[in-house]
């Protein structure tokens, strides 16, 4: 669980509060979140297919989970199959492969046990790591939409609020309700723009680019394993895909 995203919108929320007193009472009106929350959510179901706005709160969910990603322990996997393979060749590996959890790592290790041509094998990684960028891009893209759409009805509330308000000044008595919504919804669309649907799409870019880097980091070890590099080679190969706290880390491992 990230907390982080936790914390993050407790305190924007608390602070919002704050900044009124906690008098939210005011602060909410039905026509305006009609207006915001109906005129996005439309505007997602015109702009992309139905099954994948559907599916926007699984992506928004992405932002409290992060990706199991060990980059350290996936490095230590692939010099112990790159040393046991320099052994006794790359058959001996077969037996070990079922007990590996991360399905990429053990597809890839497969195919190169079962003699699969490195062309081939970099090609049928790559493209499954397109995918899978493909997919992220395609949930982050559905959040960034609904980070331009929720300022863009929140103006659009405003101006159906103005437009009822001026055309009904001689009714004193809805003055005020009809500016309320004319000012709420571009409350509520700010809101939502930059306390939820950008935030969530900046953490779901960043968590999709520690999967993605996890990835190219297997794809160069397996190739290397069935390219034959010496082991320590590989490792040092592989380190230059580790950020500085984990590349620290790993030598201060290994002089342990």
């Amino acid at each position: 669980m990230d907390f982080g995203t936790i914390a993050g919108l407790i305190i924007a929320m608390v602070l919002i509060a704050l900044g009124v007193g906690f008098n939210l009472g005011p602060l909410y009106d039905a026509p305006s979140v009609a207006i915001v929350f109906g005129g996005v959510f439309g505007a997602m179901f015109i702009g992309y297919p139905a099954k994948t706005v559907i599916g926007i709160f699984k992506v928004m969910g992405k932002a409290f989970k992060p990706p199991t990603v060990d980059n350290i322990g996936t490095i230590d996997v692939l010099v112990k199959f790159s040393e046991k393979a320099r052994r006794e060749g790359l058959l001996s590996l077969e037996a070990e492969i079922a007990q590996i959890e991360d399905a990429f790592l053990k597809k890839g290790l497969q195919m190169v046990v079962d003699g699969t041509d490195p062309e081939l094998v970099k090609n049928i990684l790559d493209n499954e790591l397109g995918a899978m960028e493909s997919r992220h891009a395609s949930g982050k893209g559905l959040l960034k939409f609904g980070a331009t759409m929720g300022p863009a009805f929140g103006m659009i509330g405003t101006l159906l609020g103005l437009i009822i308000m001026l055309g009904n000044l001689s009714d004193v008595s809805s003055l005020g309700p009809n500016m309320a919504v004319a000012i709420i919804t571009t409350l509520y669309g700010s809101l939502l723009a930059n306390v939820f649907f950008d935030p969530m799409a900046n953490k779901t870019e960043y968590y999709s680019g520690l999967e993605i880097n996890n990835r190219e980091l297997i794809i160069e070890g397996i190739l290397s394993i069935q390219n034959g590099d010496n082991p320590k080679i590989l490792k040092e190969k592989l380190k230059t895909f580790l950020n500085p706290i984990d590349a620290k880390k790993m030598t201060e491992q290994e002089g342990a």
